[in-house]
């Protein structure tokens, strides 16, 4: 494929669509890739990746193949990359499998040309089971869960003595205010103060008495069990599509940290819970129509589990961060949406179907039974 005809992305559901940031064209790869001493001349493009927030390509050249993925500024500016890049460099130094970021001339790990920031990793081993899937789809196997419920405590692991700050109130960009404050709807206040887009997109939304509602029913006794949890620069984005995978069926590279930064390890694990146990997109308008898989979510703790220890506590703190774990990260994409595209009917779909609606499951028939049979497999 050299070309961009007929690209389409992963939309909001299940249908693909015309993507917002256009495909990288032969002409674009050749100029980024020539600010990249290491890369080589460019031979072809072999792959459109259908990811909707970013535009990406993996890049085959005279030094080998390549993913080369472009961002619109106003989502990640270099210096915002080389933040995720640290914790990358990090982790390969700590031996965790992730991808080579390469380095432009001047030793920077990412480049802005016009309104766009490019950065180039060398394709990293492992089969790519789950390219066309769409994120946060279930694993095709309970053996793949373990492999990655490991893969992840090995990431943790390593992560232990990584010591950057923080990341900032990027949009797309996980963070950890809001679920461990005592005040919950303060620290959401507080998120919003940074996030203008978010205020503004909110100002007219009952978010309040919304989110009240759900910290009453769901959070109680939460920001205690959180606000001892040692800090932890974390991935915040662990689902299948972020894995490749070795003949044996273990994970032979981990990839996209574009989310991470500092949570704590127990976020990390629901998180990976929530993204592969529930089939989300099956969810609409407050309607259920999947089924959830406790004995997913059973297999990634009991992976995890083979490599550190999970005491009942930390096992009872995941249960009751699960319903709510998603928040922050769904605040971030009514930034994006509002804030970055101006479109405020996806900006709903993110406030209302992925925070409001996600949560509410939880309450329901489904989504007790699930958390019943995940107590009783973790707990028992």
């Amino acid at each position: 494929m050299s070309g961009a005809v007929s690209h389409l992305v992963h939309g909001m559901g299940m249908a693909m669509e015309a993507p917002t940031w256009p495909a990288i064209t032969m002409a674009e790869a050749e100029a980024a890739l020539a600010h990249f001493p290491a890369a080589g001349r460019l031979i072809g493009l072999d792959w459109h990746s259908p990811r909707p927030f970013s535009a990406a390509t993996l890049a085959r050249t005279g030094g080998g193949e390549f993913f080369l993925k472009r961002h619109h500024q106003s989502l990640r500016t270099p210096a915002a990359l080389a933040e995720e890049h640290g914790f990358m460099a990090h982790l390969r130094a700590g031996g965790v499998a992730v991808p080579q970021v390469l380095e432009v001339a001047n030793g920077a790990s990412a480049i802005a040309l016009g309104d766009w920031s490019y950065e180039l990793h060398r394709k990293a081993p492992g089969a790519d089971l789950y390219r066309d899937r769409q994120s946060w789809t279930p694993f095709l196997t309970h053996d793949h869960g373990y492999a990655a419920g490991a893969a992840l405590a090995r990431l943790h692991v390593a992560a232990r003595d990584f010591s950057a700050l923080p990341r900032g109130p990027h949009p797309l960009v996980s963070s950890f205010a809001i679920l461990p404050a005592r005040d919950p709807l303060a620290a959401t206040q507080a998120y919003m103060a940074e996030r203008p887009a978010v205020a503004d997109f909110l100002a007219d939304q009952p978010w309040r008495q919304e989110l009240a509602d759900l910290f009453g029913a769901l959070g109680e006794g939460l920001a205690e069990r959180l606000e001892g949890q040692p800090a932890l620069w974390t991935h915040n984005d662990w689902h299948p599509t972020n894995l490749l995978w070795s003949v044996d069926g273990t994970v032979s590279s981990i990839f996209d940290f574009g989310l991470a930064t500092q949570t704590c390890a127990l976020h990390d694990i629901a998180t990976a819970i929530e993204r592969c146990a529930i089939p989300w997109l099956e969810l609409k308008g407050g309607i259920w129509r999947g089924i959830a898989d406790a004995d997913a979510a059973l297999s990634i703790l009991a992976g995890y589990r083979s490599i550190l220890p999970l005491g009942r506590d930390d096992l009872a703190t995941i249960i009751r961060l699960l319903p709510l774990v998603h928040i922050e990260f769904a605040l971030s994409e009514v930034d994006y949406f509002a804030g970055i595209l101006a479109d405020r009917d996806a900006a709903m779909i993110a406030w209302k179907d992925y925070l409001i609606d996600h949560a509410r499951w939880f309450l329901s028939s489904p989504g007790q039974a699930f958390l019943a049979e995940l107590r009783r497999g973790a707990l028992a």
